[in-house]
This record gives structure tokens, C-alpha cells and sequence, in this order.
């Protein structure tokens, strides 16, 4: 398997499309990462997280996301698409892993549509036991001219699969040599994607502002990692958002190095411990 993935599938995503779902998984799990990956990358970007559970008794499960399979340019009907996928990719975990608990983890975009899902309601299943986020794109940190943001709807409507011009970002994702290179080689055959249309970027703003200030209604523990020196997605906002969690529910890590990648930053080790000993206080706890 390209990112040692223990098995490929694939679920029927709710525009009746299969969609190519990556397990990393022990012979028995205890729980179960529902894990969503970022935009323009796909679900195999999380094989160093995913390893590390794997040994620690806890399955990783990701799909590839709407828009993300083989294509050198993202695009997607509309953000709804995530959110109704992910809601049935759910069902299917449920199915395959009945009776274990489950912990909803989302980087970057990922951690955008888990955040929606959250307080759409998605998240109070009682299966679910916890929220994981790394470096949410809440509050998008690349410089757009105004002029673009203002009109971006109407080039969606307009130019909907049209390339958005922007410059390479990937050399910003991590410091890891080895896994900057890995990024490229997933670019020249696209599984990883290096262009955006119109839509999908429109869609992402869409998201962002519906997403609003203020995540009082958060009903879930909550473990967040900002990555400093983040180059595209607004840290600084994220953190102010993510402090109107209930204080009670949120624990927050920052780590001023990093870039964008937490997990597959050079202290990515640290990381995952951090997130192991909040993973057994829920699991402990059954909370």
C-alpha cells in the first residue's frame, strides 16, 4: 500500500459515487479516528498519525474527500457535499466497528468540516467521544486581492471549473524533508491536487463566514493544535475562535515552529503523545 495502509475500500457517498476509503488498523481496535483530511491533499496524508495509533490499539479510517481523487484541480458542487459524505461515512464506521467508540479528527480543511458538523448536530451521536483539530482553516491566511474575494461567487457562477491563479503554498506544509519530497512526487501524479477552481474556492469562503466567530455551542471535548508559523490558515483567529469553546471542554496546544502540517511536522511525536494522553482520559472516562 502506497501510505501502509492495512486495507483499501471504498462507501457509497451520497452523490451514489464510491469514494476510496485508507484503514490503518490493529486486529482488535479500542476506538476508532474518523479522520478528515485537508484541502487539495487526500486521506493518505494521515499514514504518521494513523501509525501511531495503529500501535497504540486505535484504528484510523479517512476517505478521500469529493473532488480530491486523481485530479490535478479540485472542484466540488458545493461544501454541503463534505458534510453529507462524512455523516454517511460515519454510518459506514458504525457499521464496521459496532460498539467502539469514535473520535472525529480534522486538519485544516478537515478540521473546517468537522467543526461544522459538530455544531450541526453530526457530532452528538453517541459514538463519538471526542473532537481532534490541527490547524483549522477557519480563517483563510493567504493574501487574496479584495477584488477577488468580493467577486468570488460571481466567478464561480461564471468560470465555476476555472484554475484560481495562486502560487505553490506545499513548500510551506512542513519542515520534514522527506515528507516535502513525498508532497511533490503525490503532485506529479495527482494524488495529491495543485490547483483549486473557482467553486471550490468560493465554497471554502462560503464555509468560513457561515462558520461564524463564536463556538459556544461546542458540545464535545475538544483537542486543538495551532502550528505558529502557519502560512495558510490564520492561527491567530483560529485560537480566538476556538477560545469561546466551553473552557471546560477545549484543551489547546500551540506549537510556534510549525507550519501548516502538525502531523507531519518534525515534532509530530510530541504531538501525538499529547493527543494519546487525551484520547485515554475519554477513553477512561467514556465520556
Amino acid at each position: 500500500m502506497r501510505f501502509k495502509e492495512d486495507r483499501l475500500t471504498t462507501f457509497t457517498a451520497s452523490d451514489q459515487a464510491p469514494r476510496t476509503v485508507h484503514v490503518w488498523s490493529p486486529q482488535e481496535p479500542r476506538a476508532v479516528i474518523l479522520a478528515i483530511h485537508g484541502g487539495m491533499a487526500h486521506a493518505g496524508d494521515y499514514v504518521t498519525a494513523a501509525l501511531y495509533f495503529r500501535d497504540r490499539g486505535i484504528a484510523t479510517v479517512s476517505y478521500d474527500l469529493c473532488g480530491h481523487a486523481k485530479l490535478a484541480r479540485v472542484d466540488i458542487p458545493g461544501f454541503d457535499i463534505f458534510l453529507k459524505d462524512t455523516e454517511l461515512f460515519l454510518q459506514w464506521i458504525k457499521a464496521q466497528y459496532p460498539g467502539k467508540p469514535i473520535f472525529l479528527m480534522g486538519h485544516s480543511m478537515g478540521a473546517l468540516i468537522a467543526a461544522h458538523l459538530e455544531l450541526s448536530g453530526f457530532a452528538r451521536s453517541p459514538d463519538i467521544k471526542g473532537v481532534i483539530l490541527s490547524s483549522p482553516y477557519f480563517v483563510n491566511a493567504v493574501k487574496i486581492p479584495k477584488l477577488m474575494i468580493a467577486f468570488s461567487s460571481v466567478l464561480a457562477r461564471l468560470f465555476p471549473t476555472a484554475k484560481v491563479p495562486m502560487e505553490s503554498l506545499t513548500p510551506y506544509l512542513t519542515h520534514d524533508a522527506e515528507i516535502l519530497a513525498r508532497h511533490h512526487a503525490d503532485e506529479k501524479d495527482n494524488t495529491r491536487a495543485s490547483e483549486a477552481s473557482f467553486r471550490f474556492a468560493a465554497a471554502l469562503l462560503s464555509a468560513q463566514a457561515g462558520l461564524g466567530k463564536n463556538l459556544s455551542a461546542w458540545r464535545h471535548p475538544v483537542f486543538a493544535v495551532l502550528a505558529g508559523d502557519d502560512k495558510l490558515a490564520d492561527t491567530q483567529a483560529s485560537r480566538a475562535m476556538l477560545q469561546t469553546i466551553p473552557q471546560q471542554l477545549l484543551e489547546l496546544h500551540w506549537h510556534p515552529q510549525n507550519y501548516h502540517e502538525n502531523f507531519n511536522e518534525l515534532n509530530r511525536d510530541t504531538i501525538f503523545r499529547d493527543i494519546e494522553v487525551w484520547l485515554e482520559k475519554r477513553l477512561a472516562s467514556g465520556a
